[in-house]
């Protein structure tokens, strides 16, 4: 079995693009919308994230979904073009996702994490090394030293539309740079992709019809993982706030105090009585001061851990038990600073309205 898999592999790999232009099967009804869910931590340097999607099982006749994932391209300088639903001759049609040196035209679907529907904002190519955006991708910055940070436009939709042309489709055309890049060299999805979307094609939880389009296994950090490593889908109006931003999730819990949020410093205190106000404002100049201690402390800490298992060769699964160790620190830290502040909020000095003259008896 293994050998006929190898073989399998080989078989597609030796395929021309233009093999995987289009599925040649014409579903009436349109995928479901695109689920909402976070991404899982980059396992490994050099791999790319390539969004999930809904398939199709013509045998059972209904909609799978393929779990996002964390993909090595096959080769240095490839980006991944999704795969999208696009609308003709009375069907909807669904047209192969590609790895190639440009991205070319998804459909206009905004997939979220850098794919906002023209292009990929997740990262770049220099020198044969990938380096990854952090503004839209999930990854270790205390590991990965080959990362910037990039606000990317993410143009006007905001929606989870699955699919392009049609009723209710989105209605997006591709323009001459994105057919440019559509007769480049291509290569299709690798054996790892092809084989996890056969690992989701089997999986009854996948199936529109069961999970109503909220996936138990919507993304995870390798190809073919199971439940047990995985992210599930979320309550749509659970990332509302992200997706108004075209975002397909909310903010992601921090991992490693670098990851906070900036401690905000509270505007100044005016209530009538300035000995008490200027005492106030040095007791939360204080309170700053020890929380950012605190955090660098951390944050030192998990550097030399992270340092550590680099030294040692670590396996991936010491590596993620570290991680999640990691964030459960740090996620403790950021609730005891919470409360520490909502406790100095607490005592700050209250306005008082003047004194009035007492009414004649």
């Amino acid at each position: 079995m293994r050998i006929f898999r190898f073989l399998l592999a080989l078989v597609v790999l030796a395929l021309p693009a233009s093999a995987f232009a289009q599925l040649h099967i014409s579903i009436a009804v349109g995928p479901p919308e695109l689920p909402v869910y976070d991404q899982p931590i980059c396992p490994q340097d050099g791999d790319l994230w390539t969004p999930g999607y809904w398939a199709y099982d013509e045998s059972i006749s209904d909609y799978y979904w393929v779990p996002g994932t964390w993909v090595e391209a096959p080769e240095p300088g490839l980006l991944w073009t999704p795969g999208y639903w696009g609308w003709g001759d009375g069907g909807y049609f669904f047209y192969e996702g590609y790895w190639g040196e440009n991205v070319g035209f998804y459909g206009g679907v905004n997939y979220g994490f850098g794919y906002y529907g023209e292009g990929y904002g997740g990262g770049r190519w220099d020198h044969g090394h990938f380096f990854y955006n952090t503004e839209v991708n999930h990854v270790d910055e205390a590991s990965f030293h080959n990362v910037y940070r990039e606000h990317i436009e993410r143009g006007g939709n905001v929606s989870r539309v699955s699919f392009n042309g049609g009723k209710g489709g989105i209605e997006v055309h591709a323009s001459a740079q994105q057919e440019m890049a559509a007769k480049e060299r291509h290569i299709p999805a690798v054996a790892a992709q092809t084989q996890h979307q056969q690992t989701a094609r089997t999986n009854p939880q996948a199936r529109a019809s069961v999970n109503h389009g909220r996936p138990a296994i919507a993304a995870t950090s390798s190809p073919g993982e199971g439940a047990d490593h995985s992210i599930p889908a979320r309550e749509p109006g659970a990332g509302a706030k992200a997706e108004q931003d075209g975002k397909l999730a909310e903010p992601r819990a921090a991992n490693h105090p670098s990851q906070l949020p900036e401690i905000a410093h509270p505007d100044p205190v005016n209530s009538g009585n300035a000995k008490a106000d200027k005492k106030y404002q040095a007791q939360q100049d204080k309170l700053i001061r020890q929380q950012t201690y605190e955090r660098q402390l951390l944050q030192d800490k998990q550097d030399a851990e992270h340092q550590k298992l680099t030294k040692q060769n670590a396996p991936d699964a010491r590596t993620q038990q570290v991680e999640q160790k990691h964030q459960q620190q740090t996620q403790q830290l950021q609730q005891k600073h919470t409360a520490q502040q909502q406790q100095m909020q607490a005592r700050q000095p209250q306005s008082h309205p003047a004194n009035k003259p007492e009414k004649p008896r």
